[in-house]
């Protein structure tokens, strides 16, 4: 039977948190009982620096249920940094893990088939929503431009796939030699490659608290995604220069052919106008290229992703990296 790891990352979930860990175990002695999963399987919550009761509460039910494990952030360090510390964390004890928000948004009814398609050899499955009718309009259709926008500019992408998924030992291994700092999982687990397939579920409404996605961070996750992946904003960057030079020549000779004719005229508005195009393009375009550049800058300090204050688990966390399976 294989151990599985629950992986879930918690940023000021105390409202939501004993509800999840009530359906969770819940869950997880159904496949224990089924032989689905191994008796060595646990739940591993990821505070993630947390300014709520949510530690103090995963310190609490651990006591309590010996299938919840916990790992402390020593700060803030963002939803995909506290995923991968959990996951990395769990590549010590499990054959395959699988992650899951806090919110009780994801359908925790699909868990089976999720391990079912690992025992037939699938080493990742992505948890894929069938439908967004709990979404409003608004992001709903900001969602959809948003994946349409990234496969045109080339990423592989999963549609409508956020990080629900389920990831073997072997995917864990190969996603621990990804070193970058500024982390976008769902582009990075399909690099690895490995046979993939997928599970579709509604997803459900939050069952309590405020979503820890607001638009501002929702816009930072998507800017982030485009330019860790791909470096087409800086070739249309190049593209959109070229035909405003040769518009630029065009005007140029439109402009010599109107005052030899006698037609030109006074064009303060039309000056102004080109003026603020050409200053407010050219912003644009320093602003793309600044955010590159801030990127890299980010990468090579290669500073810690995060750094475990606490772990509650069969082990102790020592680093960073995991140790080498013997």
């Amino acid at each position: 039977m294989s151990v599985v790891y629950f992986v879930v990352p918690c940023y000021n979930e105390e409202e939501v948190l004993p509800e999840t860990i009530k359906r969770l175990t819940i869950k997880l002695f159904k496949l224990i009982e089924s032989g689905k999963t191994s008796k060595k399987s646990r739940m591993l919550f990821v505070d993630d620096g947390s300014k709520d009761k949510t530690w103090e509460l995963i310190e609490k039910f651990s006591k309590e249920n010996k299938l919840v494990a916990g790992l402390k952030l020593s700060r803030n360090r963002g939803h995909q940094n506290a995923l991968l510390a959990g996951l990395m964390e769990a590549k010590r004890h499990c054959d395959c893990a699988i992650s899951l928000d806090a919110d009780l948004q994801d359908d925790i009814e699909v868990l089976d088939q999720f391990i079912d398609k690992y025992q037939e050899g699938c080493e990742v499955v992505y948890g894929v929503r069938s439908s967004r009718k709990t979404d409003t309009s608004f992001k709903r259709g900001t969602a959809r431009g948003y994946y349409k926008f990234m496969h045109m500019l080339g990423v592989d992408i999963v549609y409508d796939h956020a990080d629900y998924r389920l990831m073997g030992s072997k995917a864990l291994e190969a996603l621990s030699h990804y070193k970058e700092v500024n982390l976008f999982l769902r582009g990075i687990v399909p690099l690895i490659g490995y046979r993939s397939d997928y599970v579709y579920y509604e997803r459900n409404e939050r069952f309590a608290g405020e979503s820890k996605y607001p638009l501002k961070k929702m816009l930072k996750f998507a800017v982030d995604g485009i330019t860790s992946f791909s470096v087409k904003p800086l070739k249309i960057i190049s593209n959109v220069g070229i035909i405003i030079c040769l518009l630029s020549v065009l005007f140029f000779i439109y402009a010599i052919v109107s005052y030899a004719t006698g037609n030109s005229a006074a064009g303060w508005a039309s000056t102004m106008c080109s003026i603020w195009f050409l200053g407010g393009l050219q912003m644009l375009c320093i602003g793309i290229v600044g955010t590159y550049v801030g990127k890299i800058y980010s990468e090579v300090k290669h500073r810690p992703r995060y750094i475990v204050e606490k772990l509650i688990n069969d082990k102790k966390f020592g680093s960073e990296e995991p140790d080498k399976k013997k």
